[in-house]
Protein backbone atom coordinates (compact mmCIF):
# COMPACT_ATOMS: atom_id res chain seq x y z
CA UNK A 1 0.00 0.00 0.00
CA UNK A 2 0.62 3.65 -0.39
CA UNK A 3 0.90 4.90 3.05
CA UNK A 4 1.36 8.82 3.90
CA UNK A 5 3.16 9.41 7.96
CA UNK A 6 2.28 12.84 8.91
CA UNK A 7 4.73 13.60 11.69
CA UNK A 8 6.99 10.55 10.48
CA UNK A 9 10.29 12.78 11.24
CA UNK A 10 9.43 12.13 15.05
CA UNK A 11 10.36 9.70 17.36
CA UNK A 12 6.74 8.13 17.15
CA UNK A 13 5.86 8.31 13.26
CA UNK A 14 9.44 7.70 12.27
CA UNK A 15 8.94 4.60 14.13
CA UNK A 16 5.91 3.85 12.71
CA UNK A 17 7.24 4.59 8.93
CA UNK A 18 10.09 2.29 9.94
CA UNK A 19 7.77 -0.55 10.59
CA UNK A 20 5.25 0.00 7.74
CA UNK A 21 8.49 0.19 5.17
CA UNK A 22 9.94 -2.94 6.90
CA UNK A 23 6.85 -4.70 6.19
CA UNK A 24 6.75 -4.34 2.78
CA UNK A 25 4.20 -0.90 2.31
CA UNK A 26 5.68 2.43 0.23
CA UNK A 27 5.75 4.89 2.80
CA UNK A 28 6.10 9.03 2.01
CA UNK A 29 6.67 11.32 5.38
CA UNK A 30 4.49 14.49 5.74
CA UNK A 31 6.53 17.32 7.53
CA UNK A 32 7.28 20.68 7.68
CA UNK A 33 10.93 19.75 6.46
CA UNK A 34 12.65 16.98 5.48
CA UNK A 35 14.92 14.92 8.07
CA UNK A 36 18.45 13.88 7.90
CA UNK A 37 17.41 10.56 9.94
CA UNK A 38 19.27 7.72 8.07
CA UNK A 39 16.37 5.16 7.44
CA UNK A 40 13.93 8.00 7.51
CA UNK A 41 16.09 10.24 5.25
CA UNK A 42 15.65 7.91 2.03
CA UNK A 43 12.04 7.85 2.51
CA UNK A 44 9.91 9.56 -0.03
CA UNK A 45 8.88 13.50 1.56
CA UNK A 46 6.26 15.19 1.10
CA UNK A 47 6.56 18.73 2.77
CA UNK A 48 3.06 20.07 4.42
CA UNK A 49 2.08 21.90 7.52
CA UNK A 50 -1.43 20.55 8.58
CA UNK A 51 -2.34 23.47 10.53
CA UNK A 52 -1.27 26.41 8.10
CA UNK A 53 -1.41 24.29 4.24
CA UNK A 54 -4.73 23.96 2.22
CA UNK A 55 -4.80 20.44 1.39
CA UNK A 56 -7.10 20.71 -1.06
CA UNK A 57 -4.57 21.18 -3.24
CA UNK A 58 -4.15 17.68 -4.19
CA UNK A 59 -1.17 16.67 -2.55
CA UNK A 60 -3.18 13.92 -0.48
CA UNK A 61 -4.47 12.11 -3.76
CA UNK A 62 -3.20 9.04 -4.59
CA UNK A 63 -2.37 7.17 -1.26
CA UNK A 64 -4.36 4.15 0.30
CA UNK A 65 -3.68 4.44 3.65
CA UNK A 66 -2.59 7.52 6.17
CA UNK A 67 -1.05 7.30 9.56
CA UNK A 68 -1.29 10.75 11.47
CA UNK A 69 1.52 11.70 14.20
CA UNK A 70 1.34 14.89 14.56
CA UNK A 71 -1.01 16.70 16.62
CA UNK A 72 0.11 19.56 19.09
CA UNK A 73 1.16 19.11 22.52
CA UNK A 74 2.62 20.76 24.95
CA UNK A 75 6.28 21.00 23.60
CA UNK A 76 4.46 23.39 20.92
CA UNK A 77 2.36 25.50 23.10
CA UNK A 78 3.98 29.18 22.49
CA UNK A 79 5.63 30.37 26.09
CA UNK A 80 5.64 33.84 25.32
CA UNK A 81 2.15 34.40 26.16
CA UNK A 82 1.36 35.66 22.75
CA UNK A 83 -1.95 32.89 22.47
CA UNK A 84 -3.70 31.57 25.35
CA UNK A 85 -3.06 27.25 25.83
CA UNK A 86 -7.19 27.15 24.94
CA UNK A 87 -6.68 28.93 21.67
CA UNK A 88 -3.55 27.45 20.46
CA UNK A 89 -5.19 24.04 20.90
CA UNK A 90 -8.47 25.03 19.34
CA UNK A 91 -6.67 25.95 16.28
CA UNK A 92 -3.84 23.20 16.06
CA UNK A 93 -6.36 20.28 17.06
CA UNK A 94 -10.30 20.52 17.50
CA UNK A 95 -10.19 22.57 14.39
CA UNK A 96 -6.60 22.34 11.80
CA UNK A 97 -6.67 17.86 12.37
CA UNK A 98 -10.33 17.13 11.48
CA UNK A 99 -10.13 19.09 8.67
CA UNK A 100 -6.51 17.40 7.38
CA UNK A 101 -8.45 13.65 7.89
CA UNK A 102 -11.41 15.76 6.10
CA UNK A 103 -9.29 16.63 3.06
CA UNK A 104 -7.36 13.02 3.22
CA UNK A 105 -11.21 11.35 2.94
CA UNK A 106 -11.77 14.03 -0.09
CA UNK A 107 -8.77 12.68 -1.91
CA UNK A 108 -9.61 8.91 -1.42
CA UNK A 109 -7.65 7.43 0.91
CA UNK A 110 -9.27 4.91 2.33
CA UNK A 111 -8.00 3.79 5.72
CA UNK A 112 -6.64 6.04 8.59
CA UNK A 113 -5.21 6.04 12.22
CA UNK A 114 -5.01 8.82 13.98
CA UNK A 115 -2.22 8.53 17.15
CA UNK A 116 -4.11 10.26 19.93
CA UNK A 117 -3.39 10.17 23.51
CA UNK A 118 -4.67 7.97 26.81
CA UNK A 119 -5.89 11.16 28.71
CA UNK A 120 -9.80 11.62 27.74
CA UNK A 121 -10.43 8.12 28.12
CA UNK A 122 -8.15 7.33 31.84
CA UNK A 123 -8.56 10.92 33.26
CA UNK A 124 -11.92 11.92 31.69
CA UNK A 125 -12.50 14.20 34.52
CA UNK A 126 -9.78 16.63 33.18
CA UNK A 127 -12.34 16.94 29.89
CA UNK A 128 -13.38 20.59 29.86
CA UNK A 129 -10.79 21.76 32.79
CA UNK A 130 -7.51 20.52 31.43
CA UNK A 131 -6.94 22.64 27.99
CA UNK A 132 -5.01 19.75 26.15
CA UNK A 133 -7.08 17.09 27.55
CA UNK A 134 -10.29 18.77 26.48
CA UNK A 135 -8.50 19.49 22.76
CA UNK A 136 -7.30 15.75 22.62
CA UNK A 137 -10.61 14.52 23.30
CA UNK A 138 -12.17 16.83 20.88
CA UNK A 139 -10.04 16.00 18.00
CA UNK A 140 -10.72 12.38 18.59
CA UNK A 141 -14.72 12.70 18.80
CA UNK A 142 -14.34 14.98 15.62
CA UNK A 143 -12.16 12.86 13.20
CA UNK A 144 -13.48 9.33 14.15
CA UNK A 145 -16.97 10.73 13.40
CA UNK A 146 -15.50 11.54 9.51
CA UNK A 147 -15.37 7.44 9.38
CA UNK A 148 -17.86 6.47 6.62
CA UNK A 149 -18.03 3.28 4.27
CA UNK A 150 -15.22 4.67 2.29
CA UNK A 151 -12.80 5.77 5.20
CA UNK A 152 -12.51 3.79 7.40
CA UNK A 153 -10.43 5.87 10.65
CA UNK A 154 -9.66 4.65 13.98
CA UNK A 155 -7.08 6.26 16.57
CA UNK A 156 -4.98 4.70 19.35
CA UNK A 157 -4.70 6.49 22.55
CA UNK A 158 -1.07 5.88 23.97
CA UNK A 159 -0.05 6.30 27.43
CA UNK A 160 3.76 7.38 27.68
CA UNK A 161 5.80 6.60 24.98
CA UNK A 162 9.80 5.51 25.17
CA UNK A 163 11.29 5.24 21.92
CA UNK A 164 15.14 4.96 19.88
CA UNK A 165 15.85 5.30 16.16
CA UNK A 166 19.19 5.09 15.33
CA UNK A 167 20.67 8.34 14.45
CA UNK A 168 17.66 10.54 15.98
CA UNK A 169 18.89 12.23 19.34
CA UNK A 170 15.33 13.20 21.35
CA UNK A 171 16.39 15.77 23.83
CA UNK A 172 14.46 14.63 26.78
CA UNK A 173 15.23 11.05 26.29
CA UNK A 174 19.24 11.99 26.12
CA UNK A 175 18.62 14.24 29.32
CA UNK A 176 16.84 11.41 31.35
CA UNK A 177 19.75 9.22 30.43
CA UNK A 178 22.31 11.54 31.42
CA UNK A 179 19.94 12.61 34.92
CA UNK A 180 19.99 8.52 35.42
CA UNK A 181 24.07 8.13 34.85
CA UNK A 182 24.73 11.01 37.47
CA UNK A 183 25.75 13.41 34.67
CA UNK A 184 23.55 16.55 35.70
CA UNK A 185 24.81 16.53 39.50
CA UNK A 186 23.06 19.93 39.53
CA UNK A 187 19.65 18.06 39.51
CA UNK A 188 17.83 16.91 42.82
CA UNK A 189 17.32 12.86 42.50
CA UNK A 190 14.15 11.26 43.70
CA UNK A 191 11.28 10.35 42.77
CA UNK A 192 7.58 11.92 41.92
CA UNK A 193 4.53 10.34 44.07
CA UNK A 194 2.08 8.83 41.14
CA UNK A 195 3.11 6.25 38.03
CA UNK A 196 1.47 6.05 34.88
CA UNK A 197 1.23 3.18 31.62
CA UNK A 198 4.42 3.12 29.71
CA UNK A 199 4.60 2.07 25.85
CA UNK A 200 7.08 1.47 23.27
CA UNK A 201 7.47 3.02 19.77
CA UNK A 202 7.74 0.16 18.18
CA UNK A 203 4.67 -1.83 19.95
CA UNK A 204 2.89 1.41 19.19
CA UNK A 205 3.86 1.09 15.40
CA UNK A 206 3.02 -2.63 15.62
CA UNK A 207 -0.61 -1.72 16.78
CA UNK A 208 -0.43 1.42 14.01
CA UNK A 209 -0.18 -1.55 11.31
CA UNK A 210 -2.23 -3.86 12.42
CA UNK A 211 -4.89 -0.78 13.39
CA UNK A 212 -4.29 0.04 9.11
CA UNK A 213 -5.30 -3.44 8.34
CA UNK A 214 -8.46 -4.26 10.43
CA UNK A 215 -9.37 -2.33 12.60
CA UNK A 216 -13.08 -0.84 13.27
CA UNK A 217 -13.98 1.68 11.61
CA UNK A 218 -14.81 4.75 14.25
CA UNK A 219 -12.96 3.20 17.16
CA UNK A 220 -10.48 4.82 20.06
CA UNK A 221 -8.30 1.99 20.90
CA UNK A 222 -6.77 2.18 24.27
CA UNK A 223 -3.15 1.09 24.03
CA UNK A 224 -0.85 0.13 26.88
CA UNK A 225 1.94 -2.27 27.85
CA UNK A 226 3.55 -1.72 31.62
CA UNK A 227 2.59 0.25 34.60
CA UNK A 228 5.07 1.72 36.63
CA UNK A 229 5.15 4.05 39.34
CA UNK A 230 7.78 6.69 38.55
CA UNK A 231 9.95 5.77 41.42
CA UNK A 232 10.15 1.62 39.02
CA UNK A 233 10.25 3.65 36.50
CA UNK A 234 13.35 6.09 37.12
CA UNK A 235 14.95 2.94 38.92
CA UNK A 236 15.31 1.25 35.75
CA UNK A 237 16.62 4.11 34.38
CA UNK A 238 19.44 4.20 36.70
CA UNK A 239 20.01 0.90 36.88
CA UNK A 240 20.53 0.84 33.58
CA UNK A 241 22.78 3.35 33.72
CA UNK A 242 24.64 1.63 36.47
CA UNK A 243 24.03 4.02 38.79
CA UNK A 244 21.72 1.91 40.89
CA UNK A 245 19.72 3.49 43.62
CA UNK A 246 16.46 3.69 45.69
CA UNK A 247 15.03 6.60 45.15
CA UNK A 248 13.17 8.50 47.36
CA UNK A 249 9.62 9.56 46.82
CA UNK A 250 8.85 13.75 47.41
CA UNK A 251 6.21 15.91 46.56
CA UNK A 252 8.17 18.39 45.03
CA UNK A 253 8.25 19.32 41.28
CA UNK A 254 10.87 16.33 38.95
CA UNK A 255 13.03 17.92 37.42
CA UNK A 256 12.65 15.31 34.29
CA UNK A 257 8.70 14.57 34.74
CA UNK A 258 6.91 18.03 35.94
CA UNK A 259 3.73 18.19 36.74
CA UNK A 260 2.82 20.99 34.08
CA UNK A 261 3.24 17.68 31.71
CA UNK A 262 0.83 15.26 34.28
CA UNK A 263 -2.15 16.33 32.75
CA UNK A 264 -3.89 13.46 35.06
CA UNK A 265 -2.73 16.02 37.89
CA UNK A 266 0.16 15.75 40.08
CA UNK A 267 0.83 12.44 41.77
CA UNK A 268 -1.62 10.32 40.04
CA UNK A 269 -1.36 6.97 39.15
CA UNK A 270 -2.97 5.40 36.06
CA UNK A 271 -2.85 2.09 35.76
CA UNK A 272 -4.70 0.03 33.69
CA UNK A 273 -4.42 -3.69 31.16
CA UNK A 274 -5.65 -2.97 27.55
CA UNK A 275 -8.96 -4.72 26.33
CA UNK A 276 -8.43 -8.29 25.05
CA UNK A 277 -10.15 -8.56 22.29
CA UNK A 278 -8.50 -4.92 21.46
CA UNK A 279 -5.37 -6.82 22.46
CA UNK A 280 -5.80 -9.72 20.06
CA UNK A 281 -6.31 -7.63 17.18
CA UNK A 282 -3.69 -4.84 17.89
CA UNK A 283 -1.17 -7.73 18.17
CA UNK A 284 1.60 -5.73 19.28
CA UNK A 285 4.61 -6.91 21.63
CA UNK A 286 4.14 -6.36 25.57
CA UNK A 287 6.86 -6.06 28.41
CA UNK A 288 9.17 -3.74 26.07
CA UNK A 289 10.02 -0.92 28.14
CA UNK A 290 11.87 -2.09 30.88
CA UNK A 291 14.83 -3.50 27.55
CA UNK A 292 14.02 -0.48 26.14
CA UNK A 293 15.59 1.31 28.48
CA UNK A 294 18.47 -0.63 28.35
CA UNK A 295 19.21 -0.20 25.41
CA UNK A 296 19.09 3.12 25.22
CA UNK A 297 20.87 3.62 28.22
CA UNK A 298 24.12 1.60 26.98
CA UNK A 299 24.11 3.61 23.93
CA UNK A 300 24.29 6.98 25.87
Amino acid sequence: MKVLVVGGTGLIGGEIALHLKSNGHNVTIMSRKPTTVPGLAEMAFLQGDYINDDMSDGRLRGFDWLVFSAAADIRNLPMDGSVTPEDFYTRANDEAVPRFFAAAREAGISRAVMIGTFYPQVAPQKIGECPYVTSRHNTDVKVRALSNAAFNVCSLNAPFVLGNIEGMDVPYISALAAYAGGHIPELPVFAPRGGTNHITAHSLAQAALSALERGESGKAYLVGDENLSWKEYLELWFAAAGNPVELEVREDDHPMFPNVIMFAGPGASISYEPDDADMALLAYDRQQVKGLIREIAAGH
